[in-house]
């Protein structure tokens, strides 16, 4: 699973098997916590991530939606930046 982007001492990773890890989705992990977000709303549809930490991977995704589904439909990732 490559790792798309880290910041806030979170890494955000994405299974480049779509046909087998459907919907559309990041993983999200800080420390001990993992958090399963969907990439239609940012939010967490798994997991035990704090809240805060929630907050920041959604605003993430905002940010970078366009280019996340495009990596999911590709199977071609790309290091993106982190969030502000």
């Amino acid at each position: 699973m490559p790792v798309i982007s880290r910041f806030h001492g979170i890494t955000i990773k994405m299974y480049l098997r779509q046909r087998e890890h459907n919907p559309p989705h990041i993983h999200a992990i800080c420390g001990e916590y993992i958090g399963v977000f969907s990439l239609a709303d940012g939010v967490m549809f798994e997991g035990d991530l704090p809240l805060k930490e929630q907050s920041i991977v959604k605003k993430f995704v905002e940010q970078n939606k366009e280019k996340l589904l495009l990596m999911w439909k590709t199977q071609e990732y790309e290091v993106l930046p982190p969030v502000d």
